[in-house]
Order: C-alpha cells, then sequence, then structure tokens
C-alpha cells in the first residue's frame, strides 16, 4: 500500500506519472531533479542503514509533506511495520514520534501513534525499548480522557498479557503512568495488574516493577499503599537478585515520602535490610542514596536507626562503599544532633585516617573534601580537639587529590579556628612538603598555594609563605621554576599590583644578576607572564628597562628571550612605550651576531606593526 503511495507522491512532485519516474530511476535520473521529499521517503526503504537513519531523523519533513490525513492513514502504518530495523534506527524512530503530535492533527488523534511504539516497546534492545516507554509516557498525558481506556490502557494490559518478558516488562514500566488517568472504577485493576508483575519469573520484569511501585505510591492513598503496596514492595525488596534489590534503594525513599510520618516505621526493616545486605552493591546504593532516605523517613528514625547504618556503611568492608558513604559525611551529619556527632562520627574518621589509615586512596580523598565542613557543626572547641590533627594527617597524604581537597577548602576551619591555631597544626606540614626532595611533591604543592593564599589573607601570607614562593624561583628544576612563576601570576591576581610591586617585583628583578643564566633567564620568563596582570605604568618603568639592560647579556639564549619577553609585552604597553622603547630595542637586537635572537627580534617587531 505504501510503495503505491509513495509513488503518486513522486509523480506529484516531478510532473510525471509513476512508472516514468521509476523508468527514469532505473536509467539513472540524477537524484537532484527529484524533489527532497521523494529522495527522504525512498531512503525509509533503503538498505543503508545510514540512510534509513537520516530519513527517520526527517520524518517531520515527510509527515508535513504528506499532510495530517496521509500522515496518519498511510506513513504511520508504514512505520508500524518497520520495527524489524537496526537499533539506532528504531530510537530514532521512537524519539521522532514523541514529536508527531502537530503533524497527525493535533492530541485528537495521538492514540494513532501507539501501535508502533507498542512494537517498539516489545523489542529485545533494551535502548530501543527505553526510548519507546519514554514516548509513550509523554503522549499518555495528552491523549484525550474520552479515549484513554480504549486506547492506552487497552495497549498495557496487551503488554502486561504477552509471553516475551520485553512486553511485560514495558508494561510495568507503563502503568504507573496510566494510572492517574484511569477512570476511578478501573484504578484497582491497573495497580493490581502491576502487582501481579511483581511477582514475574523473569529478573528484568521485576527490576521494571520495582521502580515503578515507587512512582505508583504517588498517586495512591495511604491506606491503598500501606495495605496492598507495601507487602508487595517488601517481596521485591528481598528479591534474590541484587539487581532487583538496589533498585529498591530509590523506590524505599519515594515510597516514605508518600506515606503519613506515622506509617513509615512500616518501611524501616526494608531500609535496614538494604544497609546491611549481602551485595555490595546494593549497600553502595544505600549509602549514595543515604540524605534522601533521612529525609523521607525524619528526623527521629534518623537519630535512631538510620544513624547506626550510616555508621556501619562508613565502616562497610568494600572501598565504594566507604566511598559513598565518606562523600555525604557533612550533610549527614548537619541532620543530627551535636553530641551524636562527637560520639558516633567523630570516632569512625578518627579510627579511618588516625588508627588504621584507610587503604584506598578514593575514600580518603572523598573524606579530605568534606571533612572540613564539618567544623561548623563541630564549633571551635571540638574542631581543635577532634579534627585538626586528622586534616594534618591527610595533608600529608601520597595521595595528591587529598592534598589538594584539604588546602582548598580550609575556609570552613579557617573561621572557626582562627588563622592562628590552623597556621600552627598545618604549615609545619605544608612547609615539609614544600621541601620534598620529590620535586612532582614540590609541584603539587605550589599548585594549591594560591587557594591557600587566598583563604589565609594577604597578611598571613606576606609573614610566613611570600619567602618560600620566591625561594621556589631558583629551584634547580626548571618545573619547579616555572610553577613558581604561574604561582606568582596567581597571586598578584589575588593580592593585586600594589602588593606585586611591594613584594615580588623586587626579588624578581634581582635575578637579572645571578652568575647562573638559567636564573636570568627565569627572570625574564616571570616579566613575560606578569606583563598581563601588572598596569602599563610597571611595565614602562620597571619592566622595559630591566629587559633593556638584559639585552647586554652575554648569552645569546637570553638575548632573544629578551625579544620573546618584549613581544609579549607589546599588548599591555601604551603605544607611545611600544614606539619610543621597545622598537628602538628589537630592530638593535635584530643586528646582534647570533641567528636566533634576529629570528626572534623580527618575530617581535611584527608584532609592532599590528
Amino acid at each position: 500500500m505504501y510503495t503505491t503511495e509513495t509513488d503518486d507522491l513522486e509523480q506529484e512532485d516531478d510532473g510525471g506519472d509513476a512508472g516514468d519516474g521509476a523508468d527514469a530511476a532505473d536509467g539513472g535520473e540524477d537524484v537532484g531533479e527529484r524533489s527532497p521529499i521523494t529522495i527522504m521517503i525512498e531512503q525509509l526503504k533503503s538498505d543503508d542503514t545510514q540512510l534509513r537513519l537520516n530519513s527517520m531523523r526527517q520524518l517531520p519533513m515527510i509527515a508535513t509533506a504528506l499532510g495530517p490525513d496521509r500522515t496518519r492513514t498511510e506513513l504511520l502504518p508504514y512505520l508500524a511495520d518497520c520495527v524489524e530495523d537496526e537499533d539506532d534506527v528504531l530510537i530514532a524512530l521512537a524519539a521522532e514520534l514523541g514529536r508527531f503530535g502537530d503533524y497527525i492533527g493535533g492530541n485528537e488523534h495521538s492514540a494513532l501513534l501507539l501501535p508502533p511504539l507498542e512494537s517498539l516497546a516489545s523489542v529485545e534492545e533494551i535502548n530501543v525499548r527505553d526510548k519507546a516507554v519514554e514516548t509513550l509516557i509523554s503522549i499518555a498525558q495528552v491523549i484525550p480522557s474520552n479515549t484513554f481506556a480504549e486506547s492506552f490502557t487497552a495497549m498495557v494490559k496487551r503488554l502486561a498479557a504477552r509471553e516475551w518478558f520485553t512486553s511485560r516488562a514495558s508494561a510495568a514500566s507503563l502503568i504507573p503512568h496510566a494510572y492517574p488517568h484511569t477512570l476511578e472504577s478501573s484504578k484497582k485493576e491497573t495497580r493490581g495488574l502491576l502487582f501481579q508483575l511483581c511477582r514475574d519469573e523473569t529478573p528484568v520484569v521485576r527490576r521494571a516493577c520495582i521502580s515503578a511501585i515507587g512512582i505508583l505510591s504517588k498517586h495512591l492513598e495511604p491506606a491503598v499503599i500501606k495495605d496492598e503496596l507495601v507487602p508487595v514492595f517488601q517481596l521485591l525488596a528481598a528479591d534474590e537478585q541484587d539487581s532487583v534489590r538496589l533498585l529498591g534503594v530509590d523506590s524505599t525513599t519515594v515510597v516514605c515520602k508518600s506515606l503519613p510520618p506515622s506509617d513509615v516505621s512500616i518501611m524501616i526493616p526494608t531500609i535496614l535490610a538494604c544497609c546491611c545486605d549481602k551485595s555490595w552493591r546494593v549497600r553502595y546504593m544505600a549509602a549514595d542514596r543515604i540524605i534522601e532516605i533521612s529525609e523521607s523517613v525524619g528526623p527521629a528514625v534518623t537519630q535512631n536507626e538510620i544513624l547506626n547504618c550510616y555508621v556501619s556503611l562508613f565502616k562497610d568492608t568494600e572501598a565504594e562503599v566507604r566511598t559513598a558513604s565518606a562523600t555525604h559525611l557533612a550533610e549527614f551529619a548537619g541532620r543530627i544532633p551535636h553530641p551524636l556527632v562527637v560520639s558516633k562520627l567523630v570516632p569512625c574518621i578518627r579510627d579511618q585516617i588516625l588508627t588504621t589509615m584507610d587503604p584506598s586512596q578514593h575514600v580518603r580523598a572523598a573524606l579530605a573534601g568534606v571533612i572540613s565542613s564539618l567544623a561548623p557543626i563541630l564549633g571551635r572547641d571540638d574542631t581543635v580537639q577532634y579534627l585538626v590533627d586528622v586534616l594534618v594527617e591527610l595533608l600529608k597524604d601520597d595521595f595528591h587529590e587529598v592534598r589538594l581537597h584539604i588546602l582548598s577548602k580550609l575556609e570552613p576551619v579557617h573561621k572557626v579556628i582562627g588563622v592562628e591555631i590552623l597556621s600552627q597544626a598545618l604549615l609545619p606540614a605544608f612547609f615539609k612538603l614544600a621541601e620534598d626532595r620529590q620535586w612532582r611533591v614540590k609541584l603539587s604543592i605550589i599548585e594549591y598555594t594560591p587557594q591557600l593564599a587566598q583563604q589565609l589573607g594577604i597578611e598571613f601570607f606576606n609573614q610566613k609563605l611570600n619567602d618560600m614562593c620566591l625561594m621556589w624561583l631558583t629551584d634547580p628544576v626548571f618545573a619547579i621554576r616555572e610553577a613558581a612563576i604561574q604561582n606568582l601570576k596567581k597571586l598578584t591576581q589575588v593580592f593585586g599590583v600594589q602588593w606585586a610591586q611591594q613584594f615580588v617585583i623586587p626579588r624578581v628583578t634581582a635575578l637579572n644578576n645571578h652568575a647562573n643564566y638559567l636564573h636570568r633567564m627565569t627572570t625574564l620568563f616571570a616579566l613575560t607572564e606578569l606583563a598581563c596582570v601588572v598596569d602599563a605604568q610597571v611595565i614602562a618603568g620597571t619592566f622595559i628597562p630591566l629587559a633593556t639592560r638584559m639585552a647586554q647579556d652575554p648569552v645569546a639564549n637570553v638575548r632573544f628571550n629578551v625579544c620573546k619577553t618584549m613581544q609579549a609585552m607589546i599588548p599591555f604597553a601604551e603605544a607611545n612605550t611600544v614606539a619610543s622603547e621597545i622598537k628602538p630595542l628589537l630592530l638593535k637586537l635584530e643586528t646582534d651576531p647570533d641567528r636566533d635572537v634576529q629570528y626572534f627580534a623580527k618575530q617581535a617587531l611584527s608584532q609592532c606593526e599590528l
């Protein structure tokens, strides 16, 4: 049928009869002489997967050309027969059908989109099914209520009754979204259909059911949840397959929120079972959702029941579970009273770091990322007593991410205990790392310094850290000297140009007289990087005169780096300075005996002309 209609469309577009069009095509007719719509329709039947995929993505254009009537009577029936195709093509089809409402004449015809999607919801490939279900859910919201039962509900029943498990899994996912649109007289039957699928022999169907139960609970009365839904849910939560049980964690929180506070207690055994499940994947899910669990059960249950579960998860044998628990430490601590934080959580932290030192770097990194946020919760005295030594130990960690998290998130601790106590506790460890024989360790400390400086303030930095930052400029390792220059650039952005003029630039310029030419070049590298963060007056008054003197250096490497430094300063210097100071020096260097100096002088001069 559709082939005939396609030929008719070709006749309309080409101005000839269908036979002539076919003969011309067989004879090698130029594609450019046919309309784009005709080509796209032909590509729907092409043997080339990519062509079919492209055509599926152009379905709205085809439907527009056909019009609503022909789209409903010809295109949709054809698409319903296109489910035996590659997965990518079917996913594209399912996605496009979700945007087809306007092309079939409006929402009153939305039920006509269900047959092809029903077929797609039954295929074996899960990505195709998921996209089909997603589209069906969106269509369910716009199907007219007077036709919903005979169209959408009837489709769900057919899917639920089919022998192949893929159809039943899709039906389970659709029932919660069909339920709000179902007639009151049919609602018990509809939810009973889901509860029946919950006992399906196939794990895939049960996984779909345990996720669907949480969504369904939002639309049920508390009495129905308590009497009908909870018994079925508890059966699934104890399923032999851990892939089913782990999905129950999210549904548990949704069901708890749907119940009145007085009835939440019936869900507590299920929550406790998740937290001590024999499968680490289920325990991981519980640890990762511990905040949602706490919100769903309320403060009293959190303190009496969930807290002990959290402590157990924090000490779990699996590193993944401990990492998930540590990630939520500060937020969970904020949900329980201060005495419980000190008596229950603090001992876990200290044991994890000070007593045994968790062997997983990911656990330590997760803990380092949140531990500073405990300071406002603990208060000054308890932070000093219980937290500071843990921070010091983490600052010594071999894993760079642990150190980064500590140094980059000290501000909460700083605000609670003050800079003096913080410096007394942490700076010895910081200085020790800054002098480490392993240059990579030293490099990591340099990279963290701007963040630390911003948190501690300019006065404290000048007293304690400034000399160390300048000392790195003469380090024997080039990577350290290079990082030190970047460090000074970032510090200038933090503290301002006046600070750089007073504390940085004099020390940098002093290196131009160093006996080692590598350190003299460090001066030039520093001027190059600082040029973009200082003002034109500093460039004209300090940087250019210094570079001019260094142009007389006996080492050619220094002289050609003078050219490169001048080139870097040109965009930030005033025009008269470029003309009167920079350009004459470069013209002089252009006649230097060394060819490399000549080359870089010419490169810089070209910048002057722009």
